[in-house]
């Protein structure tokens, strides 16, 4: 048991050197409030003076304060000490070449080493100072002295003194591992102990709380503090136990710790007889030291577990971090090729660390040609765009002067060019949503730990591949158009899938073999139907002299009508109704006069429009569907042969291409001696968490080893 608080000692100052606090370890905290006495009680258990003395705050920094009991004829810690002869001396750890044999010098290297960190303005520093005390009038403890609490700021204090004393206190006291020694002046009322209340914020079952009660020779007459120690005012599980410190009078005429211990113990004889072998100072340190012990036999099975836990993470996160660079040129060859490698790999749906929160590499890819590709070609109406209207135009414009018995095959091909065209977009779209893609994969396989080591090499990648991508573009783009020239150029009706237009020319058979007499009746009725038309156009027209001149030529609607009966006029006069609103007869001679300003002769005033709402007859709309469906059955087939050609044109030309000369492009761009230097310069941060880790792991692996230095035995 009393090899327990050594080894805590050691593990102290093995973490204090590395500067970290990842081990929470058993420990002694100090609290109280401004001059209630807790550097006195420090002091009388050390049996020295040794801390700063003086008016206001004097702690202005956490004192870690290791108390190691020496034996006069112990040679073998003197020897570890630089062969000390003094029977005490104390050592820093921020200054351990030099041993400190006079206290009045520890004194002054505490004030020194405060106002190093803290300054001269009064204010405070979490910054612990540590220091060994070696001596044969001491029990070994490890104690925590940390600035009283104070609420008023005074001098050149900040305004949050307050709240920064609070914070560090409670950083102290909250450690699990912690033993609370809270400190009260006797001459104040128990309740309002601000020690006692920050005790109860973290530990509030008082498992680990021990309160002390100084001061007891400065209450009031006729009072005492029987009733406070005895826990009946404010009870505390570790005990209440009362101690009588030095008056300021007996620091000025330098009176002795000894001759301070035994005036206590004549003190406590005198006034509490009862309670005396309860309290004071000999008392509390013998209480100390055993509550420490065991608390550090209680706590060290889940200290033991800690460090080995945190070895272990630290050496996986030192392994991640890569060992010192010897052969550069290697180390660049093997970053390249697992660049390559997991390039390729997120591609092919290999790689090691797949996502499962989002899609990535080539089941995006995937995605980008199957869903999003092709929902977006079947969002691409066959006839959108096209009115009837147009479709009549493009018939009319198809015949030419001559009037057509049956739907012309030009006006079918100019009409589902114009549709095909529709579909160049979306292709090369999709190109550009495979190359964002590709150019993501590179950030997603940036990840590595080698990338974040070289940042030069991984902006040198990135930027090789960037280009590779952005070389392919063109021509995967220009690949993409000439599938869609492809159909373009030549419109196959013999396609097997078109059946559309034999479907079409058999129907059109059986409705003319149906007789003369259907045919006849369906040309009146549409030419009834048109009359009306143009009477209702020639209402609304503006063209007035067009109207005349038809008059004066001595054309009617119903001479018109009968040619078209007689012969194929059908076609002609749904041309003359249709598209010009009205047919324009022979001008009588000598009524055209030609001025000589204009240029080339116009019969008509103005360009010849359909009307507005105009109903279309029964041939037109037959040849509306028609065209129609031609084009809706022929759209279908280019659009199934597009869908199938672009993805295939974007993983030859773009997607394999990088694929296989991606590792060639990296190592022709990157591997020249002149540049490896460069980019296998390493990041900062990199370098100093290797350090930081590496000191961490020495650390770690110290601290096992003296832990495993406790046998089972020894600690029950």
């Amino acid at each position: 048991m009393e090899n327990l608080i050594p080894v805590i000692n050691k593990l102290q100052e093995v973490f204090n050197a590395v500067g970290s606090d990842v081990i929470q370890l058993p420990q002694i905290v100090v609290i109280g409030t401004q001059s209630s006495g807790k550097s006195s009680v420090l002091e009388n258990l050390v049996g020295r003076d040794f801390l700063p003395r003086g008016a206001g705050i004097v702690t202005r920094r956490p004192l870690v304060l290791q108390l190691i009991y020496v034996s006069p004829d112990d040679r073998e810690i003197r020897q570890q000490e630089c062969g000390v002869e003094a029977e005490e001396w104390g050592r820093f750890l921020h200054n351990k070449a030099k041993i400190f044999t006079d206290f009045e010098e520890i004194r002054e290297e505490i004030d020194k080493e405060t106002e190093r960190m803290s300054g001269g303005n009064k204010g405070i520093c979490p910054e612990p100072i540590q220091l060994k005390i070696f001596s044969p009038h001491v029990l070994t403890l490890t104690l925590v002295d940390l600035p009283g609490i104070t609420k008023v700021p005074i001098g050149d204090q900040p305004e949050d003194i307050e709240f920064q004393i609070r914070d560090l206190c409670l950083s102290y006291i909250s450690n699990p591992n912690s033993i609370i020694l809270a400190v009260t002046a006797a001459n104040t009322d128990l309740a309002t102990s601000e020690a006692l209340k920050f005790a109860r914020e973290v530990d509030p079952d008082g498992r680990r709380t021990l309160a002390v009660v100084t001061k007891l020779d400065l209450m009031d007459h006729g009072t005492d503090a029987v009733d406070v120690l005895c826990g009946r005012i404010i009870p505390v599980k570790l005990g209440i136990i009362g101690v009588v410190n030095r008056s300021q009078a007996d620091i000025n005429h330098k009176k002795g710790i000894k001759d301070a211990l035994r005036d206590e113990g004549a003190f406590l004889q005198k006034r509490y007889p009862a309670l005396a072998s309860r309290n004071g100072t000999p008392y509390l340190a013998r209480t100390l030291n055993r509550l420490l012990m065991h608390h550090i036999r209680d706590c060290l099975p889940e200290l033991k577990t800690r460090v080995n836990v945190m070895a272990a993470q630290f050496q996986q996160l030192l392994n991640s971090f890569g060992d010192e660079v010897a052969d550069k040129p290697q180390l660049l060859l093997q970053i390249i090729t697992k660049f390559a490698a997991a390039y390729c790999n997120t591609i092919e749906g290999t790689a090691k660390n797949i996502e499962t929160t989002e899609l990535c590499g080539g089941a995006r890819i995937c995605y980008i040609f199957h869903e999003a590709f092709g929902r977006t070609l079947k969002s691409v109406d066959p006839l959108g765009g096209l009115t009837e209207l147009d479709i009549l135009t493009a018939i009319r414009n198809a015949t030419g002067t001559r009037p057509a018995l049956f739907v012309p095959e030009v006006s079918f091909e100019l009409l589902v060019k114009r549709q095909i065209r529709r579909l160049e977009e979306p292709g090369l779209r999709c190109i550009e949503l495979v190359h964002e893609e590709l150019q993501r994969i590179i950030q997603h396989c940036g990840t590595q730990q080698e990338m974040l080591r070289f940042p030069k090499l991984h902006e040198r990648i990135v930027d090789v591949i960037t280009s590779l991508l952005r070389r392919r573009l063109p021509t995967t783009n220009h690949m993409v158009e000439n599938i869609v020239a492809i159909e373009l150029a030549y419109i196959n009706t013999k396609h097997p899938d078109f059946e559309e237009a034999k479907l079409i020319y058999r129907g059109l058979s059986d409705e003319l073999c149906d007789g003369p007499d259907h045919r006849k009746t369906a040309i009146q009725n549409a030419a009834a139907a048109v009359n009306k038309q143009i009477k209702v156009g020639l209402t609304h027209s503006s063209a007035s002299s067009n109207s005349d001149g038809m008059s004066e030529g001595g054309w009617s609607m119903a001479n018109w009508t009968k040619a078209g009966i007689k012969g194929d006029g059908d076609s002609s006069s749904r041309l003359v109704a249709s598209h010009h609103g009205m047919s324009q007869p022979p001008s009588a001679p000598g009524s055209v006069t030609q001025s000589p300003s204009r240029r080339g002769i116009n019969l008509l005033d103005e360009v010849p429009t359909v009307p507005s709402g105009r109903r279309l007859t029964p041939h037109e709309q037959r040849e509306c569907v028609i065209i129609e469906k031609l084009i809706r059955s022929y759209f279908l087939i280019v659009r199934k042969n597009i869908q199938d050609s672009v993805p295939k044109a974007i993983m030859h030309f773009l997607v394999n291409y990088v694929k296989d000369n991606l590792q060639s492009e990296l190592v022709s761009h990157l591997y020249k001696q002149e540049e490896i230097d460069k980019l296998l310069e390493e990041s900062e941060h990199i370098a100093a968490r290797r350090r930081e880790a590496s000191e961490m792991m020495k650390a770690l692996q110290k601290a096992s080893q003296i832990i495993s230095e406790i046998r089972e035995t020894h600690v029950w």
